[in-house]
């Protein structure tokens, strides 16, 4: 009863599932890639340009002055960040992004250093996009000041089940508020260079007060102090950077052509950001908005400090009310999609994240249940990860903007960075190759792109580490090398299990011919298959089959071709699973075969690897467990679970397994999957 209560409120929240040859419709036009892969990009206006402010007020007025230059620096890496992600998208087109790219022209070790910063990063993007949003949410509705951390849970939560619902529903969902945003933002600033172009443009809110330096920043921007403070601002700034990479991991998701399409919407969103930002900076400058972290100590009226209470809207909430009224229609259209805008960014993550793990998890580095899609042809596992990470954080630093930046944006750079240099590895492999003269020139322009984003980012990244390892940026490398690590162990375990697994010599391990007649799920002949098999031949039943279910071409390729090396005597049953649903797929086998012989007995065999750590078990099993309690409310079926032990050949041999992929420099392959 609760276990049917719990489908019909799955398949309300999330719809019918989809067949797997349904994915060529989730592919995604440009207008519809755009406010997926680019709203946290474009949502960094709304808080970049807040972050450059707030740093260069701690040295009072005379150095936020300087706040639309050191936006002009954090444009111009962003255009040439945009340019090298161009040359990225075409030449790997695959969606590693920059995993791909880095594992390929720098070996793996580096690669999953990547992938360890941006998973990180994407967990930290839905943190701070999520917080930054409810923010802006609390400030259009007074009455909710006081529960910004139950908005930003909540958020998290929406944004997951919207995401398990499948990529183009996500898309439709998101299109039209990123579009409204867009659209919302341009007018406001076109409005207001209008105004300003005419002296008709209003003061902000806080365009009243004076700022004041503090005493750590009190000779202003003199000296290596107020270096330091610019260095500082402008790593903050490099906040608008950051999700420019997402859409180098989801090229596979446009459609065709798939890296031209990629490319124009990095073009596109290159242009946007641009733009905005430093159209913000300029008009927050022209009409004295003032923001800072303590204004009974940073701000002043009539020479009386402020109280601290006071309450300082975002800067683009202060913008809107000087071009178009505090309080009016357009004043609260403005602060509402932004706050949503800001919600949305997370939703790049959402795409980013579990695409990547997914990557990952091919490869061996994290746990195979966040390899496959789920009922919605979305990485399900993955979304929930993510979203459970970013709770975590947004619960430990109370849903505030200003801590969770902090740790921001180190591990995007650090990714940004070795992307480039494997870039251009790259290049110099093509160039070594024989080329005509406007190839070998093609190359060569691409290649100077990536040369000077190297430069650019691996000075970002240098002045980032500087200016924030104190402030926070230590726990990002911290958490970057523990999720290095566990992908380090989750690798040699599977390493370890693959060789255990794998059927050295078919002849030795050929199940005996017997007179045994049983049905055995399998899913590959490893070690633990044939085990099973012998189990169900020894037991002497009428028949025996090998039962095994596919959802795609590939899988039923790969049982064939082991079943036919194996030449094993047995005939092969293959159950089509186009919806990847395993359980109901055997269930349904199983039930027709009682129909046609009620009176027979069945016995299912099925294998299961037994690990040697309580905690490995998270990694295995996992389908198999389902499997066996719909099993054992079929009646008239006898289930048998054949185990096999990790590691009891070497015991039984005395021999002692040494393996160790990473000093052995083997190829990553997938372990064979032991459940059926």
């Amino acid at each position: 009863m609760l276990s049917n209560v719990f489908a019909r409120a799955k398949r309300m929240l999330l719809g019918r599932p989809l067949r797997s040859d349904a994915m060529g419709h989730q592919l995604l036009p440009k207008r519809i890639a755009l406010p997926i892969f680019a709203s946290d990009a474009l949502s960094s206006v709304a808080y970049a340009p807040d972050e450059i402010l707030l740093t260069l007020a701690l040295a009072g007025s005379l150095a936020v002055m300087q706040s639309l230059w050191v936006g002009v620096f954090v444009a111009l890496v962003l255009a040439v960040v945009v340019m090298s992600y161009r040359q990225t998208v075409r030449a790997y087109p695959s969606g590693g992004g920059d995993y791909e790219v880095v594992t390929k022209n720098l070996g793996r070790n580096w690669g999953l250093f990547v992938a360890s910063a941006l998973l990180v990063d994407y967990i930290l993007t839905v943190a701070v996009s999520i917080s930054s949003g409810a923010a802006y949410i609390t400030t259009a509705l007074p009455a909710l000041h006081g529960h910004k951390l139950i908005i930003a849970v909540s958020l998290v939560v929406l944004l997951a089940l919207v995401n398990l619902r499948g990529t183009k529903d996500a898309g439709g969902a998101f299109a039209i508020p990123t579009y409204i945003y867009i659209c919302s933002i341009l007018l406001m600033i076109l409005v207001g260079l209008i105004e300003f172009f005419t002296g008709t443009l209003g003061q902000a809110p806080t365009a009243q007060y004076e700022l004041t330096a503090t005493p750590d920043h009190a000779e202003g921007l003199i000296g290596l102090g107020g270096v330091f403070l610019l260095m500082r601002a402008f790593s903050s700034g490099c906040a608008a950077l950051t999700g420019v990479e997402a859409i180098s991991n989801g090229v596979p998701m446009f459609k065709r052509p798939k890296s031209k399409n990629a490319a124009t919407t990095l073009a596109i969103l290159g242009a946007i950001a641009v733009t905005m930002m430093l159209s913000i900076l300029l008009l927050a400058r022209a009409t004295g908005v003032k923001i800072v972290e303590n204004p009974a100590l940073q701000l002043t009226l009539n020479g009386a400090a402020v109280d601290a209470k006071t309450y300082i809207q975002p800067v683009i909430g202060q913008l809107a009310a000087a071009v178009f009224g505090n309080g009016s229609i357009l004043f609260l259209l403005i602060t509402a999609v932004t706050g949503l805008i800001l919600v949305l960014a997370a939703n790049t993550a959402f795409n980013g994240f579990p695409t990547l793990a997914s990557v990952l998890s091919r490869d061996s580095f994290l746990p195979r249940q966040l390899y496959k899609r789920g009922d919605r042809l979305s990485y399900s596992n993955g979304i929930l990860v993510l979203a459970l990470a970013a709770i975590i954080l947004i619960v430990a630093f109370e849903a505030e903007t200003t801590r969770l930046i902090e740790l921001y944006v180190v591990g995007v750079f650090i990714s940004f960075t070795l992307s480039q240099f494997g870039m251009i590895r790259h290049w110099n492999r093509q160039l070594r190759t024989r080329q005509n003269g406007s190839e070998r020139g093609r190359v060569l322009r691409s290649r100077a792109v990536n040369v000077i984003g190297f430069m650019m980012t691996s000075l970002v990244l240098l002045i980032v580490l500087m200016t924030k390892f104190t402030h926070g940026a230590w726990i990002t490398l911290i958490m970057i090398a523990l999720t290095f690590l566990v992908q380090l162990g989750i690798r040699r375990h599977y390493d370890t299990v693959r060789k255990q697994l794998h059927v050295e010599d078919w002849s030795e391990k050929r199940a005996l011919p017997t007179r045994v007649r049983a049905l055995v799920l399998v899913s590959s002949l490893s070690k633990a298959s044939m085990r099973a098999i012998a189990a169900a031949r020894s037991s002497h039943p009428s028949a025996l089959e090998l039962v095994s279910v596919v959802a795609d071409e590939e899988e039923e390729r790969r049982i064939r071709e082991d079943w036919e090396q194996s030449a094993v005597p047995l005939p092969l049953t293959l159950l089509s699973s186009p919806y990847r649903d395993l359980t109901h797929v055997v269930l349904q086998y199983i039930r027709g075969l009682r129909h046609q012989s009620p009176r027979e007995m069945l016995v299912v065999y099925m294998p299961r690897v037994l690990v040697h750590h309580w905690w490995e078990n998270a990694m295995h099993n996992q389908m198999q467990e389902r499997l066996r309690h719909a099993l054992l409310t079929v009646p008239g079926v006898i289930l048998t679970i054949v185990p096999w032990k990790l590691g009891e050949d070497d015991e039984v041999e005395g021999r002692q397994l040494v393996n160790d992929p990473f000093k052995t420099g083997e190829k990553p392959t997938r372990t064979p999957d032991e459940s059926a």
